[in-house]
Parts: C-alpha cells; structure tokens; sequence
C-alpha cells in the first residue's frame, strides 16, 4: 500500500531560552535552582492533602476539560465534592484572600458551549482569568482572556456587590480588547444596558482555603452564544470550573448551579504544563523542573502502566508521519505492566495507526524498547505494515500523572496520563 507522506512538526521547539517563567507563581519572583531544598518544602506546604488530590485531577487534562475523559471528570467531581465538604473558610466573601487575580483551570464540557466559549476556554494557548475586588469606591468582579504577552487581552467588567457571607451579586457593565500594538482600547460590541436582567448574575462560594490559593463557587450563569465566556453549558445545573489564580470570563444569560474551581497559586507541575502550552522557554522551563525534582531523579523511577499522551518534544528534524508514528514521536503510548508497549496515533477519519512492541528495564531509569507489529487500523480492520523499531527510554522524571523521558535520538518527552487511574 502506497501511503501518502505526511510531516510531522513537534508542538514547540525554543532554542536561544530566556529566563523561564515556569517556577514563578502570581506576585512573585522566579524561583532559582540554587534554592532547591527550601522552595520544594515552600511547593509542598501550600495546599493541603485536599488541595492536591483536586490539583492532580486536573494534570493531564487539556483544553480546561475539553479532552477529559469520564474517569477524568469522576476523580475532579470527587475531589470538588471533598473540599466543599471541608467548608473552607466560613466567611469567604468577609475575607481579603477572595480578592485578586484567579485563573480558569477546569470545565467539564467546554466543546459543548457557544462557539465563542469554545474558542477562548477549549484552547490552552489562551490564559483565562478573573479578578475580584470587593474592598473598594468600585466593587467589580472582571473576567479576561488573555492571548498572548505580544497581542493583549479581552476584559469584561461587572459591578459587584456583597450579599451575603457566601454570595457576590454582580452586573455586567463594560467590556473592551487591550491589544499592545494600538495606544488605545478597542470597545467589545455587547450592548450591556440592553440586556437587563440578562447581564445581571450571583456567585457562591463555596470553598475558600485557608491560603486562599483555591475557591471553589457556584452560579447561575453561563455564557450564551452571544457571549464572551461561558462557565458551563446552557442545558446542566451541575457544570465545573477549575481556575488558577483568576476566574471565568462571562458577559451574559447563565444556568443555575454552575460551578467553578479557581487557583491563585499552581504547584510546579501546572506551571510547566502551562509553560508548554504557551510553547515559549520550554526547554529552560523542564530544566528547572527537573532541578526542582532532582532527589526524584536520581532515585529508582518505573515506566508506569496507564495511557500517556505526548504534548510536546524536542524534536527539529521531521520523517514521514509513519515514521514520526513507529518512533513513538507522536499520539499516545499505551504501557501495560506485563511489558507490552503500544503506540496509537490518530490519523484521520476513524484511521489510526497501532503499533505493538516490548519494553524490558536494561539499567538504571532506562528501558529497552523493541516495537515490531504495526498497522493501520479502521474500525475492526487493519492493514499491516512491516516496520520495526528499537531505541532506548530513559527516565527524567515520572509521577502518576506526568512523565519526562529522553526517547529515540535523544528526544526529550513530556507525556501526561489521560486514562485517569492512578498507580498503587
């Protein structure tokens, strides 16, 4: 069978790196390798056992929820419910750590919302954020979608006011593109006065921690298509949304018991993911990760069974897709504990490409892998093709959710599990 010849290009590759923003959570300076021992104790402390389970739910999930799958969404469901049964702090609205800048993580079904909704909160290149500001002459709750340092942001601005020790009523009243090549804002074409009791909304919190890194609330609007972000969909009463130090952005009609999860702070697993989806200074950004985590290095790590999807290598030169495939350089691979390999890769149309092998430990964090059955697959049908490869894994880093591995040619991978399950 003739296959046409495809190119495969990694999702980013930054040779010449600056200084690297992966190590510097909101209002701080970037922390330095040579603070190894103190920043990891620092990283550690800040969330509780709670905090975490609910942080590494969300590893591994793109597109804030887009590309989630249903073990997926169960084990963020499971770790919301556990910090609203906590309660948090009991006054959230009456505190000064519901203030600031929170960043949207999570929703659970963003490709099912206004297309607008999709393009902004389904896309990890955009950061999505919403501030709060209660103690001050102009109480506002402000949702922004930030496309890049280079271009700008979109703002939408409500009018805020406390009702409650839980609930914050707020009215949409302004919204305007900042983009950083033209001296002036550019006005966002929603007739807000217009809308009435459509731009108006309320939003319970409940759960704040006691860092006040991470709020957890509920509320009863969710973005239409003539919208700029919507915090759910349209037809549910139990939506979720993960953000990291900023919230939703919304500017119109929403449903009852949306809910939302936000972060001010991310632990450094989540800011080198956000990093690769930026795709600037990656290379720098896993350096340090990896100086961050060097007791982990250098002890005895396993390749982990579960299905890990590739989100980014180091690779510059391209080879035919089948190549790229038969390497392991794209799609996900598929570890099961009896030392059977397979890589997947979706090709188009319901074709895939599968290709089973074997791996076996030859060293220390090193691998030995032989992939010698491949063929492309449709549905229960398969075409085989004579191929084989044989090239080494070594181990970089590797934890129940993320993996760092030098591949063929001294590839360097990052992978994330997507299957949901976690190792006993």
């Amino acid at each position: 069978m003739q296959m046409a010849t495809l190119r495969f290009r990694p999702q980013y590759h930054t040779p010449n790196l600056k200084s690297a923003k992966l190590l510097r959570p909101f209002g701080r300076k970037s922390l330095q390798c040579s603070l190894i021992g103190q920043q990891q104790v620092e990283e550690v402390s800040r969330f509780t056992e709670e905090e975490n389970a609910l942080i590494n739910a969300l590893i591994g999930i793109q597109g804030r929820g887009r590309s989630a799958s249903p073990p997926q969404l169960q084990a963020v469901e499971r770790a919301v419910q556990a910090l609203e049964g906590l309660k948090g702090l009991p006054d959230p609205t009456g505190s000064s750590l519901i203030e600031g800048r929170w960043q949207l993580m999570f929703t659970t079904r963003p490709g099912t919302a206004s297309p607008i909704q999709r393009t902004f909160v389904g896309v990890d290149f955009f950061s999505v954020f919403q501030e709060v500001y209660l103690r001050t002459d102009d109480p506002r709750v402000s949702n922004i979608v930030k496309f890049s340092d280079a271009i700008g942001e979109l703002k939408v601005e409500a009018v805020a006011s406390i009702k409650d020790e839980k609930r914050i009523l707020f009215q949409f009243d302004r919204a305007a593109f900042s983009f950083n090549f033209l001296p002036f804002k550019v006005p966002y074409p929603v007739p807000f006065r217009l809308l009435g009791d459509e731009a108006k909304g309320w939003l319970d919190t409940t759960y704040l921690s006691q860092s006040g890194n991470i709020r957890i609330s509920r509320g009863n609007k969710v973005i239409k298509a003539g919208s700029l972000i919507s915090t759910g969909l349209a037809n549910s009463t139990s939506n979720l949304f993960i953000a990291q130090g900023l919230r939703t952005i919304s500017c119109n009609a929403i449903v009852q018991g949306t809910t939302f999860v936000l972060q001010k702070e991310t632990e450094l697993r989540q800011r080198l993911l956000s990093v690769i989806s930026n795709g600037r200074e990656v290379m720098q950004a896993i350096d340090e990760f990896l100086a961050l985590n060097q007791s982990k290095a250098k002890s005895e790590l396993e390749l982990l069974e579960g299905e890990w999807q590739m989100i980014w290598s180091s690779q510059e030169e391209t080879e035919s897709w089948i190549e790229n495939a038969a390497k392991g350089l794209m799609g996900k691979q598929i570890v099961r504990p009896n030392g059977d390999l397979k890589f997947l890769v979706d090709i188009f149309f319901g074709f895939r490409f599968s290709m089973l092998g074997k791996y076996e430990k030859s060293g220390f964090n090193t691998y030995d892998v032989t992939m010698d059955d491949a063929a492309i697959v449709a549905g229960p049908y398969g075409i085989p093709a004579e191929m084989e490869t044989k090239f080494k894994i070594e181990l970089l880093y590797t934890d129940e959710k993320i993996r760092i591995t030098r591949g063929y040619n001294k590839i360097l991978f990052v992978h994330v599990r997507v299957d949901g399950t976690l190792q006993k």
